[in-house]
This record gives structure tokens, sequence and C-alpha cells, in this order.
């Protein structure tokens, strides 16, 4: 009887490895994108169970080779976010001017949290060149405008109770900045082109699309069309950009892969870790949802996850370095016809399609 129920046991974390490569995008097919470290654990802790409880027999070597093709199908997803990868994005030069670096920290301040003061001492700290906050609202905006106006007084605000606000606090100066609505009306992003030190402009979009959840969407449509949207908008004008936010999806799925394809953008997060940011009080459930993707005109300086200061993320920090001259070291990732094509569908489709939830 104990034989049978591992089998079975066994096979579980296989069946959630195999319905996330299902092409629908109802949330419950989609969120099993999200916990592939954990699915791959599992399904370890199962094959491990067989070695200890069942004598050697086609049970146990039937348990093991479920657990060898589920960990294989898994790793081919974890691995590239692990240091056993080739970084894609180079490390900056050491002697590289501090003129050409841009530092952001993101944060995800989870609008009934009320730690304002922990994030704005950690911010006074790091003193990043950008701040983007998102769920911030205006009891967040009336906590942070008095302590960062002064140091980084060129800003964007977009204050709302949704859980969709976000708030921009710039060193920098900001130029032909617009909030656009995308693909949702009530799903605003942040479109700025951004001064550095020496002179040279790049562009920043920052973005928080609706996740495919019970309680908020019930699909992944518009959360995809609305990165996909943004992954055109990198391609069709080729300069020196940053896409920066909680894209609400893990940097392994099959649409943030499609995203980087679809705009030639680079993941620093590949080769050096995952720097997971969710979920910040639960370690058992935990991924990379807080992202900042490249063009291949930037190097990476450094980058980390800050602690805890309520939010249900942490917070990422980054700095980049403005290196056109070693964009021939970083290969684009390329989309072809086929999902060129996919995505200008999802797009219209996510612009005509009403989410019922």
């Amino acid at each position: 009887m104990l034989a049978p129920l591992i089998m079975c046991l066994a096979l579980l974390p296989l069946l959630a490895t195999l319905v996330a490569r299902v092409p629908l995008r109802w949330w419950w097919i989609r969120c099993f994108e999200f916990p592939r470290v954990q699915i791959a654990l599992l399904s370890l802790l199962f094959g491990l169970m067989a070695l200890v409880f069942l004598e050697p027999s086609d049970w146990r070597s039937t348990a093991w080779i479920i657990v060898l093709i589920t960990v294989g199908l898994q790793g081919r997803y974890i691995l590239p976010w692990t240091r056993l990868w080739r970084a894609q994005v180079k490390t900056a030069d050491k002697e590289s001017s501090q003129d050409r670096h841009i530092t952001l920290l993101i944060a995800n301040v989870l609008t009934p949290n009320r730690r304002a003061e922990d994030l704005i001492k950690m911010i006074q700290q790091r003193q990043p060149d950008i701040i983007l906050t998102l769920e911030s609202d205006q009891w967040w905006q009336d906590q942070l405008d008095p302590a960062l106006d002064e140091k980084w007084p060129y800003s964007v605000k977009v204050p709302l109770d949704n859980l969709y606000g976000m708030h921009l606090y710039s060193r920098l100066p900001l130029e032909n900045t617009s909030v656009k609505w995308l693909i949702q009306k009530d799903i605003p992003s942040i479109h700025t082109m951004v001064t550095l030190e020496n002179g040279d402009s790049i562009r920043l979009y920052a973005v928080h699309p609706r996740p495919p959840a019970p309680a908020e969407s019930e699909k992944s449509l518009w959360r995809d069309a609305e990165l996909l949207w943004v992954g055109q908008e990198v391609h069709k004008k080729p300069q020196p950009t940053l896409v920066a936010g909680d894209l609400n999806d893990v940097a392994w799925s099959s649409t943030t892969r499609l995203f980087c394809r679809i705009s030639g953008m680079l993941d620093p997060r590949r080769g050096r870790g995952m720097f997971s940011t969710f979920h910040a009080k639960n370690r058992l459930l935990r991924w990379p949802l807080d992202h900042i993707f490249v063009t291949n005109h930037f190097t990476l300086v450094n980058m980390q996850r800050l602690g805890a200061f309520g939010s249900d993320h942490f917070p990422i920090l980054a700095t980049f370095c403005y290196q056109p001259t070693r964009q021939v070291e970083q290969e684009k990732p390329q989309a072809d016809s086929e999902e060129r094509e996919e995505a200008s569908e999802t797009i219209q489709q996510g612009k005509i399609e009403k989410q019922k939830t």
C-alpha cells in the first residue's frame, strides 16, 4: 500500500510541471510557472521517501525515474537564474566613470503597510538615483514627499487606491515624461527619458501589470499584453532602455522570456541568482517578481535584494553602467516572425477582451 502511495505523490510534481507547459492563459494554469524551485524540491523529497521507505523494486525505480524527469524539466527553467549559468549582462569595468552609472531602487510597498519610515531610511542610506514605488497610494505619497522631494526633485506621481498606484522619484532630470494606460484603464505605466550625469539620455519604462490570480484576473492575458506592448516599443525604438517594476511574473515564465526576445532586452539576474523578491513573509513561497531589464547598452555594477520593511515584497537595488561600446559583447535575444505575430495578437486581444473578475 505504501509503494502506490509514494508513486502517486511522486506523480504530483510531474503533473504540476506538465500543466505549466499547457499554452493556455487561465490563472490556474499559469500559476504553476511560479513555484518551479518548490516543485523540484518537493519532487526530490518524494524521491527520498522512496529510498527510505521502499525496498529495491520496480516501484522505487519507477518513482525515481519520475523524480528525475520532473527535476530535469524544472532545471531547464531554473538553472539560467543560478551561478551555474553564464551571466547575460556583463559586469561593468571597474574603472568605469561614475557619471555613466544609474542606480534604481524598486519597492512594492503593499498599500496597507504603514512602515514608510523603514523604507525612507533604506532610501536615504542607499542614495539611489531613481526610486520606483508600486502599490503606493495618497497616504504613501504624503509620507514620501517630505522625505524625498528635496534630493529627488524630479518625480511622477500616480497615487491610486486600487493596488496599482506608482511613484517615481529621481535625482536625475526627467524629460518627455508621460503616464499611459496601455491595456487596462485602471493600470498605469510611466514612460520617461532620464538624463545621466554625463549628459546622455536613456529611456525608462515603469510597469506593474495585473497578475493572473483568483482575486485579480481570471487570465494572464492582460498582464501578457502589457509586457509585450512594452517589448514591441523597445524593439521599434532601438535606444538605451531600462524596463523596471513588479511584473507579476517570474523571470523564467513563457511570457517574460518572450518579452525578452520581442524587446531584445537582457536580464541581469541570469547567471547571478534569482534575487527572489516575493513573498517577503513566507520563505517557502518565494520567487522573483520585481525586475529590471536592460538593453545591451548597459553593464551591471551591482545588484542586491534589500531587507524587509513590512511589505510582502523585498525591495531590489541595482546599479548599471551605460557602456554602449560593449554592446558587441552582449548578444540580444531575438524573436522570430511567428513570435512577433503571437505578440501582436496577444496585445490586440488584451485591448479588446474585458476581464470578468
